[in-house]
């Protein structure tokens, strides 16, 4: 087993989770088998009961672990299935250590952070990267043994929380010096005052490094303009690397780029001499060919559509991490450019209009001025009036719509309300005594314990025989069923859904018992696109395989909905890049093989990606 350790310095969120997913990407497109692990200081268990505005996301696994955004990442990248002990806390590594102790494992000696909680760290590494890994789009298959392990260690070398890691894998390196590469993150920044890039804060960072006993094998250098040859020498120089181990990463508009930057900087020649990996040098014509095409499709798709995302923790954007890639992967697919408008739902609520007017019709004015308005999910009570509003809004004016988890409870509350005469209709989450719970909390639910206790990971979703014209049926290839992943603890309520689907609002997807309701939509005839899922369909989005909900969302709103219904489902335009050649999009059974990109016939320069990434610049 080779080993890939990513740490990080200078400063927090300088991109090591997209330099970690970057590297599995080039290796297995190499043929390299690939796994990844997400080290994690902090002493929570996992990342359930963390709120949005502390890590971002919490994004979610098949088998229900609840963790951070980085793993999104990671199968996004890799298109490959992780689990939950892909993911390690210091909170997870001193449960099991304190467990062995009660049990009498270490034999009545001192537990210590040395050796005891670092030969943990290590043992539950090697333990997870022997595991197979399955590609996304495969459940039935055992999966691959991996060859190469990338583990990040999250937050800063230096930072106490994360000590017990680097001392761990501080012996650990040196035992497998010939399997083990250390590439550190490190950010270069450029004072306005002076508009000179500094390498004194890398130096430092390393310095860091060292003291911690681990030596950087590669060093990759983040920066927001491109940094020059006389820098990087002056890096290689002080931290002691070869010139050829120095990585630079300046800004780009998309971190698609990024794989693609790195392989034009020689690490596929790296990691085979560094690693010793067996695969064939050079490699072929159309190495990477996929990324090529993607990137190159974000450098000339033109027409633009606006999407309102309409959510609770919008000054935190990575709060809506999966659902912003999901966006970006259903308009790359359906050939738009996107523009997410974020609006924040207290603001579109009439509280706001007395207290605020200007940001009331301000509010108001970007939701409608949209071209379709996605819904995602949350907790909690602030800004629900305001998401009701909106899918009154969406409902009445026959905007395209797509409710998440809570949004489908926000579309189903404010049907009851307008269309059922339900006055007073909630959830229950938000109005225990309401006395129209048309909302209300799972069977056998408490709320004794936060973590864990929600309805978790990938669960199978039944097609409902009553609604053969269903839009979400066709989208998904008209399969009987399908497979999600949940997190959610409240649903729709048994006891009103006939007489919300006797008023038109259908639920056309149940789970397997027929009981809790999992999609829901108006009639096409009635609306152009007025759908809702209990589960979260961006988990599963893959840049080339864009997650159907998300697809018929962006279809909607660019009008094409009804053609690529009546077409099969199936995508058909001439590429700009390509010029004569095709690309193509079709549906195949649920989201783990939705809708991908293929090329028809391969372009012939492919290297006008790689000469232009210079160009670009906002933030990976």
């Amino acid at each position: 087993m080779k080993y890939i350790l990513v740490t990080g310095g200078v400063i927090s969120g300088v991109g090591k989770g997209v330099v970690a997913s970057s590297f599995g990407t080039i290796l297995k497109s190499c043929g390299i088998h690939v796994t990844a692990i997400k080290i994690d200081p902090y002493i929570n268990i996992d990342a359930g009961t963390f709120s949005p505005y502390e890590h971002g996301e919490v994004y979610v696994l098949d088998d229900g672990g609840e963790v951070d955004l980085d793993l999104g990442n990671y199968e996004r990248f890799l298109d490959i299935t992780l689990d939950k002990d892909n993911s390690i806390t210091t909170g997870k590594i001193y449960q099991q250590v304190i467990n062995r102790e009660r049990k009498g494992e270490y034999l009545g000696k001192t537990v210590q952070v040395v050796p005891h909680i670092t030969n943990a760290i290590i043992e539950w590494v090697e333990k997870v990267a022997s595991r197979p890994v399955k590609n996304s789009w495969d459940d039935d298959s055992p999966g691959s043994i991996p060859e190469v392990c990338i583990v990040e260690l999250g937050g800063t070398v230096g930072d106490i929380e994360g000590r017990p890691f680097t001392e761990a894998f501080r012996p650990f390196s040196r035992k497998n010096h010939d399997s083990f590469c250390v590439a550190h993150v490190s950010y270069v920044p450029q004072p306005h005052a002076t508009m000179e890039q500094k390498t004194r804060p890398t130096r430092q960072s390393v310095k860091e490094l060292q003291d911690c006993g681990l030596l950087p094998d590669l060093l990759v250098c983040r920066s927001e303009q491109p940094i020059p040859q006389p820098v990087k020498e002056k890096i290689s120089d002080f931290c002691n690397v070869g010139i050829d181990e120095v990585v630079c990463l300046h800004d780009q508009s998309s971190i698609y780029y990024v794989p693609l930057m790195m392989e034009k900087q020689g690490l596929v020649q790296y990691f085979h001499k560094r690693l010793g990996l067996t695969f064939n040098l050079p490699p072929p014509r159309n190495f990477m060919q996929n990324w090529h095409t993607l990137v190159e499709k974000l450098e000339t798709v033109r027409q633009e559509l606006k999407i309102a995302l309409v959510g609770k923790y919008i000054k935190l954007h990575d709060a809506y991490s999966s659902v912003i890639k999901a966006l970006e992967h259903a308009a790359l697919a359906a050939n738009y450019k996107i523009s997410i408008q974020f609006v924040d739902a207290e603001n579109l609520e009439r509280t706001m209009e007395k207290s605020n007017p200007d940001l009331y019709h301000a509010s108001w004015l970007k939701l409608c001025k949209s071209d379709g308005v996605i819904v995602p999910g949350g907790f909690g009570k602030r800004g629900m009036e305001g998401k009701i509003e909106t899918c009154k809004w969406c409902r009445t004016a026959k905007k395209p719509f797509l409710g998440i988890c809570l949004g489908m409870h926000a579309a189903v509350i404010e049907f009851s309300r307008n269309m059922l005469g339900l006055a007073g209709a909630s959830s229950t989450e938000m109005d225990p005594r309401t006395i129209h719970p048309v909302i209300s909390d799972m069977p056998g639910h408490t709320n004794v314990d936060l973590g864990g206790t929600m309805r978790l990971g990938k669960m199978k979703t039944v097609f409902s025989s009553n609604h053969p014209d269903s839009i979400m049926l066709k989208l998904y290839g008209s399969k009987e069923s399908i497979k999600e992943r949940h997190r959610h603890r409240y649903e729709v309520n048994p006891d009103y859904i006939k007489k919300l689907e006797a008023n038109g609002l259908k639920f056309v997807g149940t789970d397997e018992a027929l009981e809790r309701m999992e999609i829901m939509e108006l009639d096409s005839k009635v609306h152009p696109y007025y759908v809702a899922t209990q589960f979260h369909p961006e988990y599963l989005s893959r840049p080339m395989k864009s997650s159907p909900p998300f697809l018929g969302l962006i279809l909607a709103a660019g009008g094409k909905l009804n053609s690529y219904l009546n077409e099969g489902c199936t995508l058909s335009f001439t590429d700009t890049i390509f010029g004569e050649s095709q690309v193509s999009s079709t549906t195949s059974a649920g989201s783990e093989s939705s809708p991908s990109l293929h090329v028809m016939s391969p372009p012939s320069a492919s290297e006008k990606v790689t000469s232009s990434l210079s160009d670009l610049h906002i933030p990976i």
